[in-house]
């Protein structure tokens, strides 16, 4: 290791004391939190947890409801999909084209290794299928393979879109097929120099009429240059049947997951904010898109708090940007959401969006890493999250790391993909 290395990694370790935060500070719900003052340093504190297994143990989950896996032995399963018929489509891989890296990104990449499975991304969309009911897929197996980074999943009038890292495709696709030997349709070219943020999150409207991409930054602030930021942290609104898109929403940094919430049919996403100004800076979010809405990225975050390392400033942006409708807390790592629908689980778990939290790596304090339950009512967020799915953690060891969750109502079960495990695991109300 170089000189400039060692001081590099001393100056990390000189900041493991540093980066705790404030257990009174209560940054989640509606509104807009309590933001602290912004702690920039040399390096962010890092910290992640790192892989246990789960030895047989399974997730915690509330009284009256049961955890089993689904399928295991996966290739970092990340989106799902549950089609009509019930079978479960999942999303495999992992994607991004990094480059001209500072020493920051040095270090900060190889402590998020850490907290990774050592599997290799599947590239691929595996169909599950429980005929039975009784909690284990008896059906397992590749629908279509050769993919780029496959993420986002919709299904739409017998067509089959996935969001590859570079493109969005579409297959002819009818449920109860168990494999696709048609050869991919391009709907759109996505942005895909460097991708920092590789994943492309998508949804179908309502009607099924459009198509919408979460596309994320290359950057945490724009510290490459905004010429790599065209055409990044946005959603994009998709014409299904031409291709043609449009910039539906902007300056969401990384928009990981979408979802229709099925009450007012409008569409929500969660987000990751930026990094390094402090453990408690800036929250993720969850939020409902305004069409033509700006919401801060890079220049401000939580409506007009200003970041001063970006330069330059750009103040009319700054005047417009939207505070988000939903904190989650600092650093979780929002990557799945899923309303419930149809009545959901009854009783609390009604109406409300499931939130996957991957979890935390540049705070002391780890947070994130459970599956949430944020109440609606009248098709807006109704009160503080509750912990639904839980013992992800064991210590500072992480035995799986939640991402995509997927409410399916016919069954009444909750699905969650476990890409350290490389689990889908299944919720259901105990017997």
């Amino acid at each position: 290791m170089s000189a400039r290395w060692i001081i590099v990694a001393a100056a990390a370790l000189t900041l493991q004391a540093c980066g705790r935060s404030d257990p009174g500070l209560d940054q989640t719900g509606a509104g807009k939190p309590p933001l602290p003052g912004q702690q920039e340093t040399l390096l962010p504190p890092m910290k992640i947890a790192t892989p246990k297994g789960w030895d047989g143990k399974t997730p915690t989950v509330p009284k009256g409801f049961s955890i089993t896996p689904l399928a295991t032995d996966l290739k970092i399963p990340r989106q799902m999909l549950v089609l009509p018929n019930g079978d479960i489509l999942v999303a495999e891989g992992s994607g991004g084209t990094e480059s001209k890296l500072r020493p920051k990104d040095f270090i900060a990449g190889y402590i998020k290794a850490k907290g990774k499975t050592k599997v290799k991304g599947g590239n691929r969309i595996t169909l599950l299928r429980d005929a039975d009911g009784d909690g284990k897929a008896e059906l397992k197996t590749v629908l279509v393979g050769g993919l780029n980074a496959p993420y986002g999943l919709a299904f739409v009038d017998g067509t089959l879109y996935v969001a590859d890292q570079d493109a969005l495709l579409k297959f002819p696709f009818q449920p109860g097929q168990t494999k696709i030997t048609a050869n991919p349709q391009t709907v759109t070219d996505l942005p895909s120099q460097i991708n920092h943020h590789w994943t492309k999150s998508l949804a179908a409207s309502a009607d099924g009429a459009k198509l919408y991409v979460g596309i994320g930054s290359n950057s945490n602030i724009g510290e490459r240059g905004l010429d790599v930021e065209q055409d990044r942290a946005q959603v994009w609104e998709i014409d299904r049947l031409t291709g043609a898109h449009r910039v539906l929403a902007s300056g969401v940094r990384n928009p990981t997951a979408l979802a229709i919430e099925p009450q007012t049919k409008a569409l929500w996403l969660v987000a990751n904010e930026r990094d390094e100004l402090g453990p408690q800076l800036v929250p993720d979010y969850l939020t409902s898109v305004r069409d033509g809405g700006f919401y801060g990225w890079p220049y401000s975050y939580w409506g007009q708090n200003v970041d001063p390392r970006v330069r330059p400033q750009d103040p009319r942006k700054v005047g417009k940007a939207l505070v988000p409708d939903y904190a989650l807390g600092s650093h979780v790592a929002a990557l799945g959401v899923s309303f419930a629908s149809l009545g959901g689980f009854g009783g609390a778990f009604a109406q409300g969006a499931f939130v996957g939290e991957h979890g935390s790596w540049n705070r002391q304090d780890l947070s994130g890493y459970k599956v949430v339950w944020i109440p609606f009512a009248g098709g807006r967020p109704n009160g503080k999250p509750v912990d639904f799915v839980t013992g992800f953690l064991d210590g500072q060891h992480a035995r799986g790391r939640p991402v995509g969750v997927a409410f399916d109502p016919a069954k009444r079960i909750l699905l969650i993909a476990d890409d350290l495990s490389n689990t889908v695991w299944r919720v259901a109300q105990a017997q």
